[in-house]
């Protein structure tokens, strides 16, 4: 048995939902090479450091990379996980996966530049020390980037909700049905951290707009709870 078979057997014993595609489609290895695109451009600054001191520097972007690689990481995990599940190819996955790679692509920028402001808030322009950014714009940022966020896991929602449409075509028993729908509410918890983010950057003063970035501590919380929740009732339901 080839390795790749080995690993998806493993894999879809702990899913409760049976996958019904083993092999990408095409459709998903544009999307792939899209998110490689996407780790492209956070590396794409990276020269080869040409001094120690220069090598020392760009060792401080690690952890901003780091962070950046597991967010799309996520991202790319969550997509590829919906489609072994479904194997989906009709026009509105395909219209809402189109939107997904745009946005992702597109929320590279914001990311990275959260993340590089977090280890340092200042650059080296022709030998002068400027700021990144202002403290007037931190609000505008946090905004840029939850937006984003948000809109990321909206595209989810409907991806998954489109794949609860289609429950008869798939022949998904209750229990899988129940995990889709499920499933797709607990991405509503990710919107609606995003969007408290959003509306708590425009209400607090712009000095501590960058505290609202802690919101997404709750994340961790809310998914434990839901996680839960949801165990409990599938099992009572269920008897698994």
């Amino acid at each position: 048995m080839k390795m790749r078979e080995k690993l998806i057997i493993k894999k879809q014993s702990h899913d409760k939902i049976m996958w019904r595609s083993h092999e990408p489609s095409r459709l998903e290895t544009f999307s792939d090479a899209v998110f490689a695109f996407a780790l492209t451009l956070i590396v794409l600054s990276i020269e080869v450091p040409k001094s120690f001191d220069e090598l020392a520097g760009l060792m401080k972007g690690t952890l901003s990379f780091g962070f950046c690689f597991l967010v799309l990481f996520m991202i790319w995990n969550t997509q590829n996980i919906f489609f072994r599940r479904f194997g989906l190819t009709d026009g509105r996955t395909v219209t809402l996966n189109g939107i997904l790679m745009f946005v992702s692509l597109i929320y590279v920028y914001p990311m990275k530049f959260l993340t590089t402001l977090f280890v340092d808030s200042t650059y080296v322009e022709h030998g002068e020390v400027l700021p990144r950014m202002k403290t007037g714009q931190i609000a505008d940022l946090m905004i840029l980037y939850s937006a984003g966020y948000f809109v990321i896991y909206l595209l989810f929602f409907l991806m998954y909700k489109n794949a609860e449409r289609h429950s008869t075509e798939l022949e998904l028993t209750p229990a899988e049905l129940y995990e889709t729908r499920t499933t797709s509410y607990i991405n509503l918890i990710n919107m609606a951290i995003s969007a408290t983010v959003i509306i708590a950057a425009l209400i607090v003063p712009a000095h501590m707009a960058g505290m609202c970035g802690f919101i997404y501590f709750l994340i961790g919380p809310a998914y434990t709870i839901c996680y839960s929740y949801r165990g409990k009732r599938s099992r009572l339901q269920f008897a698994d």
